[in-house]
């Protein structure tokens, strides 16, 4: 053991002659064991609102959709034949998306209509309950019920806006209907209501309405046209490169965009607002290093006569700056060690136990979601030493500055 390293030792261990400074010395690691505990409960509560929100998001939107938007998408076989070969894709199938409006006989609402192959879609869309697919698929009339038209898959919040319940009929309403004497009419056609969607957020459970693919070409007067393709692939962060090699392949004509692309903005919201809380966080770590430099500087002073027998005795500058910079390291280190602890420890109290409860009118969630990552917990951890041993620089230089002759005169 080198001597620097021994007598720092023996300085982080021996009462200071000033109780004041081993004050500060514990409030420092207090300080830095806070700070570490809370940005590693926050982050992780944070990764698993952004976890559970791409999972829910993805429970609805394909991985990788394939357009033609400049001309009618009608040569899209040979497009899915072209696109199920490559490594990769799980599946692919052609959809119809357009905005409508649906009626019933309590309201009128806006809606997303998208027109699914029944047999296909719990591939893509994993909300959907199978009974509902079926009835959705099966003849009209097929489920014992009064012929209403084709079946219609409202989502849970959009249903609940138009007062309507299993079996009901709506009335589906399009721009693209045809010309008349008085001018425009638009195209109107009868649904009844198969079953319900939900997934648990908003914005789709409150506009999305499925119906076959067929009766949405109809409805909306595309012939054998679709709006896309849906591809779904094994690994949802390869999406983007099997996109380009989709796009590579069927050529500048069609549009290829993976999730991550369709949902940038929320997700560059999300990653914004888990960057600044990690700054925000960060000054208390930064208010713990400053009690860190004090307190070396305090000790700096009383020890004023032990660097100088030290000199005298013929250590080096650096020596003596080794010598506290591993005092306020040390520091900082048992801070960042227990409050990495701690911190795992609430989360995973939080994440088994469950004991914060959310108000269900308010989030779509009643728990708070948490997951931990290796990554995020080595980051905090390096901010907080490398922020630790930067606050040790400044009083150690000062030490090493110090000149034996006057401080055996004055000290």
């Amino acid at each position: 053991m080198s001597f620097e390293l021994f007598i720092g030792r023996r300085y982080l261990r021996t009462k200071q002659k000033q109780a004041f400074i081993s004050l500060i010395t514990l409030l420092s690691i207090a300080g830095v064991m806070v700070g570490v505990m809370a940005l590693i409960v926050v982050i992780a509560v944070m990764a698993g609102f952004e976890s559970d929100l791409k999972s829910r998001i993805l429970g609805v939107e394909s991985h990788v959709v394939a357009t033609r938007p400049e001309a009618p998408f009608t040569d899209y076989e040979d497009v899915l034949t072209a696109v199920k070969d490559f490594e990769g894709v799980v599946s692919a199938d052609p959809y119809v998306y357009s905005q409508v409006m649906l009626r019933s006989s309590a309201g009128v609402s806006g809606a997303v209509l998208r027109g699914i192959d029944p047999a296909s879609a719990d591939r893509v869309i994993r909300n959907i309950d199978g009974a509902a697919l079926h009835q959705l698929s099966a003849p009209e009339g097929s489920n014992g019920k009064e012929a209403s038209g084709p079946g219609i898959i409202l989502g849970r919040e959009l249903a609940n806006g138009l007062g309507v319940l299993e079996g009901d009929r709506v009335y589906l309403i399009t721009s693209r209907g045809m010309i008349s004497p008085i001018g425009h009419m638009p195209a109107m056609k009868r649904f009844q209501v198969a079953g319900y969607f939900e997934s648990g957020m908003y914005e789709y459970d409150g506009s999305l309405a499925f119906v076959r693919l067929q009766d949405a070409q109809q409805a909306l007067r595309m012939g054998d046209a679709v709006t896309g393709i849906e591809i779904r692939v094994e690994d949802v962060y390869a999406a983007r490169r099997i996109a380009d090699r989709i796009s590579e392949a069927v050529g500048s004509s069609y549009e290829v965009r993976d999730w991550m692309e369709m949902n940038r903005n929320f997700f560059s919201a999300l990653k914004l607002e888990k960057t600044v809380m990690f700054i925000i966080l960060t000054l208390i770590v930064l208010v713990a290093a400053f009690n860190i430099a004090g307190s070396l500087i305090m000790m700096v002073m009383e020890k004023t006569r032990d660097i100088a027998i030290l000199k005298t005795m013929g250590a080096a500058d650096r020596s003596i700056r080794r010598i506290f910079m591993f005092k306020g390291a040390a520091v900082g280190g048992i801070g960042t060690l227990l409050g990495a602890g701690l911190g795992c420890l609430l989360c995973f109290l939080l994440k088994r136990y469950r004991f914060i409860q959310l108000p269900s009118d308010v989030y779509y969630i009643t728990t708070l979601p948490v997951q931990l990552e290796l990554w995020d917990v080595m980051l905090i951890a390096a901010a907080a030493l490398g922020i630790s041993f930067l606050a040790t620089l400044y009083p150690a230089y000062q030490a090493s500055r110090l000149n034996p002759v006057e401080a055996l005169r004055y000290g």
